[in-house]
């Protein structure tokens, strides 16, 4: 995994790195390691209910294929491409998005973010607290209110552990987590691809591909790598600034794609026989109830597991988020304000609402619509730029390089409205339907697609409009022009460096 890391970055310690630009000296580790970051975070049961979605919107195997592998390996290739950012700047996401929207400016799109972290960390306790919740009934304790409270405070717990201790220990879990849970990840395949109804799977029709692929192509896109976008950066950080983006982005999707589609296919095969699995209120318990009894145990733990993994990297970033809305206290403890929000969050789903996947639809797909714009935003931004001021990455008083007109970006903080808007616009959910949302846009999440490309033009038109501002200004420790050149185009047997 390269060189140790330094002081500010040791596995098992505190991390001492909040968002300031982490200095050359401190920078270690090969693009490799996102490999493994990103494998063990998609290795949750929630891939395998995605496939059942894709079943129960009438697509057949090979439709289903299509989508899978589109829709993950594509919304993961952004996550890549932003994630470039944190090798050229050295700092988490949402804080060399002050560069585009100045550092007032930047708060709108921190928030969203913020709670779309939030949101995404609560939803994988949700989930891994119903496996431990049955994980219990199996030794005879009830399924009352009383554990599953128990069980989402113990699933909180280790999650807030490792996001206490921070990027060093999080990698080396990640990798931990990739070959345990991955291993018996495959195992539960396996059994659960036995229980194919194979008669039914190649029997089945073509759906249509208005209504059906590509409404299903936005809501994979928007599940699995569009809720990333925002964190990518985040975890690439610490890279020296010699390392390829081409690696980045690659070694990003690859780790990605592969447990996303091989869950959910494994969903598509299930849904042959196990009936429901897509509306299912628990879909833990359904998952395993194809499994034979003897499985329960390593199922259960595996789920926990891998959903655990994916919450680590959520509330590490939702931290790292406090702190760049200009929360004024050490990265850790950032941690602890949001594991109190995630475990309300959780309580009022599990306990109160006792509903999952409605809010689950409905929170997906109207945040994609405000990530994918800012997401576009960054990128064009990223295309314009010829590095980033360190110092004005963390510099808020006026004078500042990333101040602009009052502290905002205009240009920026217009068309990442202007994407918003026109992504509600097109967008339908259980809480929130547009005005516009008919036809295909009736049953996906295709406004994101339209919102990406709204705000990436009128970001890309309003810069130009502006003139050179204010991608001609002096940089300081920025990427040359020339090595950016080189990181973007070498590819071949360099791509692993």
């Amino acid at each position: 995994m390269g060189e140790q890391p330094r002081r500010t970055d040791q596995v098992w310690s505190i991390e001492l790195q909040g968002i300031e630009p982490v200095a050359d000296a401190d920078r270690h580790g090969r693009p490799f390691e996102l490999f493994w970051v990103w494998f063990a975070a998609n290795i949750g049961i929630l891939g395998i209910v995605y496939g059942a979605i894709l079943v129960a919107a009438g697509l057949n195997l090979w439709q289903s294929a299509l989508v899978a592998l589109v829709g993950s390996a594509g919304s993961f290739a952004l996550v890549g491409a932003l994630s470039v950012a944190g090798v050229w700047g050295g700092a988490p996401a949402l804080t060399l998005s002050r560069a585009p929207f100045g550092t007032r400016g930047n708060l709108g799109p921190t928030l969203l973010s913020w709670v779309s972290l939030v949101g995404w960390e609560t939803i994988s306790v949700i989930t891994a607290a119903y496996a431990l919740l049955g994980l219990f009934t199996i030794f005879g304790l009830p399924a009352n209110m009383l554990w599953t409270i128990v069980s989402l405070v113990i699933v909180a717990v280790l999650v807030v552990a490792a996001g206490l201790l921070g990027h060093a220990t999080l990698v080396w879990l990640q990798r931990a987590a990739t070959w345990v849970f991955g291993l018996l990840t495959l195992v539960i395949v396996v059994f659960l691809v036995a229980k194919t109804n194979w008669m039914v799977v190649f029997s089945a029709k073509p759906g249509p591909w208005d209504t059906g692929v590509l409404a299903m192509l936005s809501i994979i896109a928007a599940g699995t790598g569009i809720g990333w976008i925002n964190a990518g950066a985040d975890y690439a950080r610490y890279l020296p600034r010699c390392c390829r983006a081409r690696g980045v982005i690659f070694w990003t999707t690859l780790g990605s794609t592969i447990p996303l589609f091989i869950l959910i296919m494994a969903g598509v095969l299930l849904s042959s026989s196990v009936a429901g699995l897509a509306s299912s209120a628990n879909p833990v318990q359904a998952i395993g109830g194809a499994l034979p009894s003897w499985m329960a145990i390593p199922y259960l733990l595996t789920a926990i597991g891998g959903l655990v993994a994916a919450a680590d990297l959520s509330l590490y970033s939702s931290g790292l988020n406090l702190l760049a809305m200009g929360l004024k206290m050490r990265r850790y403890k950032t941690v602890l304000i949001d594991a109190v929000l995630m475990i309300a969050g959780s309580i009022v789903v599990m306990v109160v609402a006792q509903n999952f996947f409605a809010p689950f639809e409905s929170f997906l797909q109207v945040l994609a619509d405000g990530l994918a714009a800012w997401g576009a935003v960054f990128l064009v931004d990223m295309l314009l730029r010829r590095g980033y001021d360190t110092a004005g990455l963390t510099a808020t008083e006026r004078g500042s390089a990333y101040y602009y007109w009052g502290g905002v970006h205009w240009p920026a903080l217009i068309a990442w409205i202007a994407g918003i808007l026109v992504g509600l616009a097109f967008t339908t959910s259980p809480w929130f339907t547009g005005p516009f949302a008919r036809g295909p846009f009736a049953a996906s999440s295709l406004g994101y697609f339209l919102g990406f490309i709204v705000a990436a033009l009128v970001y890309w038109l309003l810069v130009m409009l502006a003139g050179a501002f204010p991608y001609r200004q002096k940089e300081t420790n920025a990427v040359p022009a020339e090595k950016q050149a080189e990181m973007l185009s070498n590819a071949g047997s360099e791509v692993v460096r």
